[in-house]
């Protein structure tokens, strides 16, 4: 999908609706600008909830209390 938006005099841009539904992209996410290759890219930054389930398979939940068991005592050795 090709487009062409204003830029306000603040520097804003709105995101058509139909790429916001595409993307997911409501009212609290978060996006990055990145200039690459002379262009200006716009991606979401992926959310709690958008990675959930991504690792899964990955580990035990034996490893991962050991884990996180390790993690609470170098917090406490700090």
């Amino acid at each position: 999908m090709t487009c062409e938006i204003a830029v306000t005099r603040k520097g804003q841009v709105t995101i058509p609706i139909e790429l916001r539904r595409k993307f997911r992209i409501e009212e609290t996410s978060r996006v990055q600008i990145i200039e690459k290759n002379g262009e200006i890219v716009i991606r979401k930054c992926p959310s709690f909830f958008d990675l959930a389930g991504t690792g899964a398979g990955e580990a035990t939940v034996e490893e991962l209390k050991t884990e996180l068991d390790e993690m609470r005592e170098e917090d406490n050795d700090a």
